[in-house]
């Protein structure tokens, strides 16, 4: 799920961006101190939405740099347990898909691809044995999010399934629930 999020930070301006307006500054220093940032709490975040409040600059002896007390709003992806999610196969292994969610990747093991005996074939293809349903890299795809860990903060791991009913790859979807392409589950 994306939030936007409401932020108070004191932020450092150092002195080689005393030459752009404070804004600019402080949106700068930002985005680099936030962006990328991964937490228990706010998610991923992607970027800053906007700055809200500006206090007036402080200077600390020994620093040189200016430090103003901020108040901003980030852009946040915080995948939900539960959540129904678009997604694309990045990456196959023979024990399941790497799945791109955006900002983040999420796995999905082999046996939570479809409702079949699957098998991983030597073209990074994930083939149902009765179905003849087939995942490939570049596959757009709709999965539950079942899993979230935030054990490791800088990697994040999520666990995906495609086994319940309007899951899987588009495709598959629209042909179980007689959709045609352009519906309104694409």
């Amino acid at each position: 799920m994306f939030y936007k999020t409401l932020i108070e930070d004191h932020i450092r301006v150092p002195p080689n961006q005393f030459s752009k307006p404070v804004k600019e500054a402080l949106l700068f220093q930002i985005k680099k101190q936030y962006e990328g940032y991964i937490s228990k709490d706010m998610g991923v975040v992607i970027d800053v939405s906007s700055i809200e409040d500006i206090s007036d600059g402080i200077i600390i002896p020994e620093d040189g740099a200016a430090f103003y007390k901020t108040k901003f709003i980030l852009l946040t992806y915080k995948p939900e347990l539960q959540e129904v999610v678009l997604c694309q196969v990045k990456d196959m292994a023979d024990f399941g898909a790497f799945m791109s969610l955006g900002p983040i990747e999420g796995m999905i093991h082999i046996s939570q691809t479809m409702d079949d005996f699957v098998s991983f074939s030597k073209d990074k293809v994930l083939l149902g044995k009765e179905s003849k349903k087939s995942l490939k890299i570049g596959d757009k795809c709709r999965a539950r999010i079942i899993a979230v860990s935030y054990k490791d903060p800088t990697n994040p791991k999520f666990g995906l399934t495609m086994r319940q009913p309007s899951l899987g790859r588009i495709d598959w979807i629209q042909k179980d629930s007689g959709e045609k392409k352009g519906g309104k589950n694409n």
